[in-house]
């Protein structure tokens, strides 16, 4: 597997993860250690990863056959370090999320989400 083909693949659980509010696929994608901050409700909100699954799970899983919006639009990577820029959905909002991820151990992970929640 590419570190390209790696990437995405952190990406689809993320993803997927939120969409299904699946929290084993989120720990997975994310560092343990990862921040999630963006503007939300007129308000900065800043989370740890724990905090973000938290509020995934407490929304709850969209419908069994929903296809989640994911629209990869951006993978910068330069050796273990990585960028992606990725449009998707959740609960009826529309965001764009700037990941940034590292390889530690082999495998990649989100140790950082900044988002937009689009208007």
């Amino acid at each position: 597997m590419s570190e390209e083909q790696a990437i995405r693949a952190v990406v689809h659980l993320y993803v997927d993860g939120m969409a299904f509010a699946n929290e084993p696929a989120l720990r997975k994608a994310f560092h343990p250690r990862a921040q999630i901050i963006g503007n939300y409700q007129g308000a900065v909100e800043w989370m740890t990863r724990d905090e973000f699954i938290s509020a995934i799970v407490e929304e709850g899983s969209a419908p069994p056959g929903t296809i989640p919006l994911m629209d990869i639009e951006l993978i910068d990577i330069e050796g273990d370090a990585a960028s992606v820029k990725v449009v998707d959905e959740f609960a009826g909002m529309r965001f764009s999320d700037y990941l940034s991820l590292v390889k530690i151990d082999g495998r990649w992970s989100v140790v950082n989400k900044v988002y937009h929640l689009h208007r």
